[in-house]
Parts: structure tokens; sequence; C-alpha cells
């Protein structure tokens, strides 16, 4: 088993130096339709595996995306990064890690990384950026007040 850490190539992914304030588990399963000719997962999945991860998490708040398009406001990814450390292989169970390290004004920035039970390091870390957009003009505008509340009483508890 090939493990990229090995190859030299260096982690070009920073996380925040300080603590997260909020951080959700999701589990997937890698399925044969998502893997490449080498077995590993298509490199272009894992944007398709944070998405999910972040909706879900989003609606563990009692905050699901169609609430916030309901009230106008849409939410468009307008950054990502993924580093590769590892490959994942056909029917693995992921745990995806999707992490907020501040509460969000006009943008949300969420980071993701991706476990197996094959080992303990993270085989995947991301960050996706997203911008709150109000659906009419479509210009940046701040998080919904209602969309903090429901992120801030799940940080308390």
């Amino acid at each position: 088993m090939e493990d990229f850490r090995q190859s030299g190539i260096e982690q070009l992914m920073v996380f925040p130096g300080k603590d997260p304030i909020y951080s959700y588990p999701h589990y997937l399963r890698s399925r044969y339709g998502e893997t490449d000719q080498m077995g590993y997962v298509y490199y272009g999945r894992y944007l398709e595996y944070f998405e999910e991860s972040r909706t879900e998490m989003i609606r563990s708040l009692g905050f699901p995306y169609t609430r916030l398009e309901a009230n106008g406001v849409m939410l468009p990814v307008v950054h990502t990064e993924v580093d590769y450390k590892a490959p994942v292989f056909y029917d693995e169970r992921m745990k995806i890690e999707v992490t907020l390290y501040d509460l969000p004004s006009v943008k949300l920035e969420t980071y993701y990384r991706v476990f197996t039970n094959r080992q303990d390091a993270p085989h995947i870390l991301g960050k996706v950026v997203l911008c709150f957009m109000n659906e009419e003009n479509r210009k940046p505008c701040r998080a919904p007040a209602d969309f903090i509340n429901s992120l801030s009483s799940a940080i308390e508890s």
C-alpha cells in the first residue's frame, strides 16, 4: 500500500493554529464507481464527499440548506483546497471530519480531514470556503442571524 506522505510531498494545506469551535463527523463508504483504474477513490470525488458532509453538518444544526434558500440566501463555493496524503480504496468506510474555526460572517470556512480504519493519520485534508449571497441581487451578505444562533447553540452544547 502506497503512502504519499513517504514520497517527499510536503503538506500544502494549512489549518488554523487555534482550537476549532465546532466539529462534525460524517461517515461514508467508497463505492466501486468512485474509484479509478489504480483502485483509488478518484481525486475529484473528495469535493463531493466534502459537500455531503458539510450539508449534513448544517442539517444537524437544525438549519438545512433549504431553509437558507427559503430565506433568499445562497451559499456558493468560492474557494477549495485538497491535499492528498494517502489513497482511500473501494469499499472503505471513511470518517469525514468537518471543522469550523470561526463563526461565519459573510463567508463560511470549512476544513476537512478524511480518515479510515487503515491508519491514524488523515488520508485527505481539505478546505472549502463558501460565501453567503443574497439570491435577489447576487451580492455577498452576512450569514443569517438564525443560522449563527443555531451554530452558537450547537457550540455551547
